[in-house]
Protein backbone atom coordinates (compact mmCIF):
# COMPACT_ATOMS: atom_id res chain seq x y z
CA UNK A 1 0.00 0.00 0.00
CA UNK A 2 3.00 2.26 0.61
CA UNK A 3 6.38 2.12 -1.08
CA UNK A 4 9.58 4.00 -0.31
CA UNK A 5 11.95 4.13 -3.28
CA UNK A 6 15.51 5.34 -2.75
CA UNK A 7 18.02 6.61 -5.26
CA UNK A 8 21.35 8.41 -5.37
CA UNK A 9 23.84 5.98 -3.87
CA UNK A 10 27.11 5.06 -5.50
CA UNK A 11 30.89 5.22 -5.34
CA UNK A 12 32.58 8.48 -4.41
CA UNK A 13 36.09 9.51 -3.43
CA UNK A 14 36.86 10.74 0.09
CA UNK A 15 35.88 14.38 0.42
CA UNK A 16 33.22 14.02 -2.25
CA UNK A 17 29.46 14.46 -2.11
CA UNK A 18 26.34 12.44 -2.79
CA UNK A 19 22.64 13.22 -2.53
CA UNK A 20 20.21 10.48 -1.58
CA UNK A 21 16.51 10.72 -2.34
CA UNK A 22 13.57 8.69 -1.04
CA UNK A 23 10.09 9.06 -2.49
CA UNK A 24 7.03 7.66 -0.76
CA UNK A 25 4.01 6.61 -2.78
CA UNK A 26 0.74 4.77 -2.31
CA UNK A 27 -2.27 5.18 -0.04
CA UNK A 28 -0.76 7.94 2.08
CA UNK A 29 -2.87 10.08 4.37
CA UNK A 30 -0.07 11.74 6.29
CA UNK A 31 3.70 11.37 6.69
CA UNK A 32 5.15 12.15 10.09
CA UNK A 33 8.91 11.88 10.72
CA UNK A 34 11.20 10.73 7.92
CA UNK A 35 14.65 9.35 8.64
CA UNK A 36 17.82 7.97 7.15
CA UNK A 37 19.53 4.99 8.72
CA UNK A 38 22.68 3.14 7.71
CA UNK A 39 23.95 -0.35 8.31
CA UNK A 40 27.22 -2.14 7.72
CA UNK A 41 27.40 -5.95 7.41
CA UNK A 42 27.19 -7.58 10.82
CA UNK A 43 26.35 -4.33 12.59
CA UNK A 44 23.17 -2.79 13.94
CA UNK A 45 21.26 -0.29 11.88
CA UNK A 46 22.18 3.24 12.98
CA UNK A 47 20.01 6.35 12.85
CA UNK A 48 21.81 9.00 10.81
CA UNK A 49 19.31 11.85 10.59
CA UNK A 50 15.65 12.63 11.24
CA UNK A 51 13.32 15.34 10.02
CA UNK A 52 9.86 15.88 11.49
CA UNK A 53 6.79 16.95 9.53
CA UNK A 54 7.41 20.46 10.87
CA UNK A 55 11.00 20.53 9.67
CA UNK A 56 12.89 19.96 12.92
CA UNK A 57 16.05 17.94 12.40
CA UNK A 58 18.36 15.65 14.34
CA UNK A 59 21.77 14.29 13.35
CA UNK A 60 24.05 11.68 14.86
CA UNK A 61 27.25 13.36 16.03
CA UNK A 62 29.44 11.67 13.41
CA UNK A 63 27.64 13.40 10.51
CA UNK A 64 26.91 16.84 12.00
CA UNK A 65 28.16 19.73 9.81
CA UNK A 66 28.59 17.30 6.87
CA UNK A 67 25.13 15.87 6.16
CA UNK A 68 21.86 17.76 5.66
CA UNK A 69 18.41 16.17 5.73
CA UNK A 70 15.49 17.92 4.04
CA UNK A 71 12.03 17.05 2.75
CA UNK A 72 9.55 18.15 0.12
CA UNK A 73 6.12 17.47 1.59
CA UNK A 74 4.39 18.13 -1.72
CA UNK A 75 6.40 15.32 -3.30
CA UNK A 76 6.43 13.01 -0.22
CA UNK A 77 10.21 12.92 -0.61
CA UNK A 78 13.10 13.12 1.82
CA UNK A 79 16.69 13.92 0.85
CA UNK A 80 20.09 13.43 2.45
CA UNK A 81 22.84 15.69 1.16
CA UNK A 82 26.16 14.16 2.16
CA UNK A 83 29.29 16.31 1.89
CA UNK A 84 32.91 15.75 2.93
CA UNK A 85 32.35 12.02 2.78
CA UNK A 86 34.73 9.72 4.63
CA UNK A 87 35.52 6.02 4.14
CA UNK A 88 33.74 5.30 7.42
CA UNK A 89 30.50 6.60 5.86
CA UNK A 90 30.50 3.49 3.63
CA UNK A 91 27.28 1.61 4.37
CA UNK A 92 23.91 0.68 3.00
CA UNK A 93 21.59 3.64 3.62
CA UNK A 94 17.91 3.05 4.34
CA UNK A 95 15.03 5.47 4.24
CA UNK A 96 12.36 5.17 6.93
CA UNK A 97 9.04 6.95 7.36
CA UNK A 98 6.25 7.03 9.92
CA UNK A 99 3.09 7.05 7.78
CA UNK A 100 -0.65 7.03 8.33
CA UNK A 101 -2.40 5.40 5.39
CA UNK A 102 -5.84 6.19 4.02
CA UNK A 103 -7.14 2.65 4.55
CA UNK A 104 -8.39 2.49 8.13
CA UNK A 105 -6.08 5.41 9.01
CA UNK A 106 -3.53 2.91 10.30
CA UNK A 107 -0.14 4.31 11.23
CA UNK A 108 2.98 2.19 10.60
CA UNK A 109 6.71 2.24 9.94
CA UNK A 110 7.85 1.85 6.35
CA UNK A 111 11.35 1.17 4.97
CA UNK A 112 13.06 1.60 1.66
CA UNK A 113 15.08 -1.15 0.00
CA UNK A 114 18.44 0.41 0.81
CA UNK A 115 21.06 2.06 -1.36
CA UNK A 116 24.80 1.39 -1.20
CA UNK A 117 27.15 4.28 -0.50
CA UNK A 118 30.85 3.51 -0.93
CA UNK A 119 33.54 6.07 -0.12
CA UNK A 120 36.89 4.95 -1.46
CA UNK A 121 39.83 6.21 -3.45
Amino acid sequence: QVQLVESGGGLVQPGGSLRLSCAASGSIFRIYAMDWYRQAPGKQRELVATITSGGSTYYVDSVKERFTISRDNAKNTVYLQMNSLKPEDTDVYYCHADIKITIGFRRDDYWGQGTQVTVSS
